[in-house]
């Protein structure tokens, strides 16, 4: 009886260790919901900046990198973050993945952490077609009518560009895209760049980090960029943060820590894919917990 007892004992000791070594493998992971094609944020390639700071952080946790790949389109947070996963051997819930490494600092859609970047939109102008001449977007709405005629200046779906086009009588010029435009081969910023060579367009209002991108597949010196000038009527500019779901206020927290010792590596990652970086605000004061 006493052998049995011990062998009892014995088997659930190792029940015991396997649950908590499975339990100790899964909080060591680093879990990303990412876009698989989204240059220059993310991709399966794991070559977008994201990709780089979430390697940095896993680094320093020492956790293993793992991603949920989904388009980010709406419904993004809802399919990734906020996903549930049942796990039947413990009977409980997990969730595919923990961290969004992009969303706006003010995005009432997940909790945020301290804004990492900030950066701005500027008009890309493709040099040598006739618009070298322009240093300012003020420029364009003062533009000779037979001239303004002549613009082929991308214009989105959505956003402060399509706003200012709109304020400054210039929206018949715009050839409009869609901001997610849906595609499993191109995303926005790729479909601009291709447009862009292809001449179907000469300029565009674009985000810092996707005109980034376009700099960086097209020869140095191609492309004139001016930032854009936020005004009380739109707005231009916006710090980005990492978004982790409600209740992860630990996980928030930890990042914080990371986002604050890493600042450097974290700045010099992005500039290297010729993102325009602004200085940080200092985030408004909330009476909010």
């Amino acid at each position: 009886m006493r052998a049995y007892s011990r062998m009892n004992t014995a088997i659930a000791g190792l029940v015991l260790a396997s649950l908590t070594f499975a339990a100790t493998a899964e909080e060591k992971k680093f879990k990303v919901c990412a876009d698989p094609l989204n240059p220059p944020y993310s991709s399966k390639k794991l070559d977008g900046f994201e990709n780089k700071i979430a390697a940095l952080f896993a680094k320093e946790l020492g956790q293993t990198l793992e991603y949920t790949w989904l388009p980010q389109r709406i419904g993004f947070i809802r399919n990734t973050l906020n996903a549930p996963v049942i796990e039947n051997e413990v009977d409980t819930t997990n969730f595919k993945c923990d961290v969004v490494i992009g969303v706006p600092a003010e995005s009432d859609l997940t909790l945020n952490t301290d804004a990492y970047y900030h950066s701005s939109y500027v008009l890309l102008i493709a040099k040598g077609r006739g618009w070298d001449d322009i240093n300012s977007p003020e420029q364009l709405a003062k533009l000779p009518l037979q001239k303004q005629e002549a613009l082929k200046i991308a214009m989105f779906d959505r956003g402060p560009g399509t706003t200012w086009l709109q304020q400054n009588g210039l929206l018949d010029q715009g050839i409009p895209y869609q901001s997610m435009s849906g595609d499993s081969e191109n995303n926005v910023a790729m479909e601009i760049n291709k447009d862009l060579k292809a001449k179907k367009i000469d300029m565009v209002i674009i985000w810092g980090p996707m005109a980034g991108y376009v700099l960086s597949q097209n020869p140095k010196d191609s492309f004139k960029v001016i930032p854009m000038q936020s005004t009380p009527g739109n707005k231009f500019d916006y710090s980005i943060a990492m978004g982790v779901r409600f209740k992860d206020k630990d996980l928030q927290a930890t990042l914080n820590k990371l986002i604050a010792s890493k600042a450097k590596e974290i700045q010099a990652i992005i500039a290297s894919y010729n993102v325009p970086l602004l200085p940080i605000p200092k985030p408004a004061k909330h009476d909010k917990d």
